[in-house]
Order: C-alpha cells, then sequence, then structure tokens
C-alpha cells in the first residue's frame, strides 16, 4: 500500500526533477540531444538600473534555457515609471540573452493588472491566457522572437 508524505523536501524535490529530467529526456528526442549542449545549461539574466543615490530604481531578472530567456522579474520603481526605464532594461537583458546566450526567443508572463499592453508595444505576442489565476485575475502568457 502507497503512504503519502506532505511535508516540503529540498532533496526530494531535487531527486523528483532529476527523476523527471531523465524520463523527459528519454522520451524526447529534442531534449536527448539538449542534453550536455550549452542550450540545455541554464544562465541568470539580470539587469539593474540604480539611482543617483546608489539604489536600485529598477530591475529586470531571469534566465536562459534552451534559447529562450524567461523573464520572471520586471519591476520599476514608481518615481521612474513612464521614462522608458522599464522599456531599457527589458531591451538589455534582452540583448544580453541574444549575444552572450544565444537565445531566439523571450517569454514572460504578466496579469491584466500590470503590464500587458507596455509588452505588446515592445513587439510582444500574447500567446496564452489563464483566467482566474488568481480569481478576478488573468494571466498572460507573452512571447517575442529576438532579431
Amino acid at each position: 500500500m502507497v503512504q503519502f508524505d506532505e511535508n516540503p523536501d529540498r532533496e526530494r524535490r531535487l531527486w523528483l526533477g532529476r527523476r523527471l529530467e531523465a524520463d523527459n529526456t528519454a522520451a524526447s528526442p529534442v531534449l536527448a540531444r539538449m542534453k550536455g549542449q550549452p542550450a540545455a545549461d541554464e544562465f541568470p539574466v539580470h539587469v539593474y538600473a540604480i539611482g543617483d543615490g546608489g539604489e536600485v530604481v529598477g530591475g529586470v531578472a531571469g534566465k536562459t534555457w534552451a534559447y529562450w530567456l524567461h523573464v520572471d522579474l520586471l519591476w520599476v520603481d514608481k518615481e521612474h515609471r513612464g521614462a522608458g526605464l522599464g522599456g531599457q532594461l527589458l531591451a538589455r537583458a534582452e540583448e544580453i540573452a541574444r549575444t552572450e546566450h544565444g537565445c531566439t526567443h523571450v517569454r514572460l508572463e504578466t496579469w491584466d493588472f500590470q503590464a500587458p499592453e507596455f509588452y505588446r508595444k515592445k513587439g510582444y505576442a500574447v500567446v496564452g491566457e489563464v483566467h482566474d489565476y488568481p480569481p478576478g485575475v488573468t494571466e498572460y502568457i507573452l512571447a517575442k522572437k529576438l532579431g
């Protein structure tokens, strides 16, 4: 009989990840070919905007994998919004991903009350929507081909 253990466990989580990766690699010729190649490695991409007093006034953080940049976070301090800083941060992260890591695409998620129009203006297209995530909010998944 199977029992369940519901306690979070970092080592078990890592073990699950390794098992899933092994099964996925065995099931997908594409993932199998990537194994051991630079595209299979994850690289962090972080760009921070520093104000006159040395404080962070904006930043973008993400990672590369499989020739894609995945933007996890993009934030600009309220006092610096509307001046193009967000676009500059995003453009710099895209450039690093493209030139230093060979990325050909970028993806990210944003909520309906955040910045879907900002990303559309930067060339991103909505490729998916998740309604009621969280309840009452729509999450957009956006992607862009890097030129």
